[in-house]
């Protein structure tokens, strides 16, 4: 069956670099559309960044300068590249394409 599956997360000290990871398994075809979203503590759900098969990508304005995206296709992985952190980032992670992963868990103090 397809999955997501993220790590790399934990608590971090602010300024701190971290790198997330999202495996994907049992997709038959290359997807078109990978993303990062997340969800702080009583907050909705944020878009953090995604990037288009072609190689597009997009910032949430927040991030712009401090995250990136990236991507192994000869690993299926999915990264995200956090430099800089702030505690204002502390949040779940996911990744997503046509399914969520099942999230990560980001501390930053």
């Amino acid at each position: 069956h397809v999955q997501l599956v993220e790590s790399g997360g934990g608590s971090v000290q602010a300024g701190g670099s971290p790198r997330l990871s999202c495996a994907a398994s049992g997709f038959a075809d290359d997807y078109l559309f990978l993303a990062w979203f997340r969800q702080a503590p009583g907050k909705e759900l944020e878009g953090v960044t995604s990037m288009s098969r072609g190689g597009r990508t997009y910032y949430v304005d927040s991030v712009k300068g401090r995250f990136t995206i990236s991507r192994d296709f000869a690993k299926n992985t999915l990264y995200l590249q956090m430099n800089s952190l702030k505690t204002e980032d502390t949040a779940v992670y996911y990744c997503a394409t046509s399914i969520w992963g099942q999230g990560t868990q980001v501390t930053v103090s």
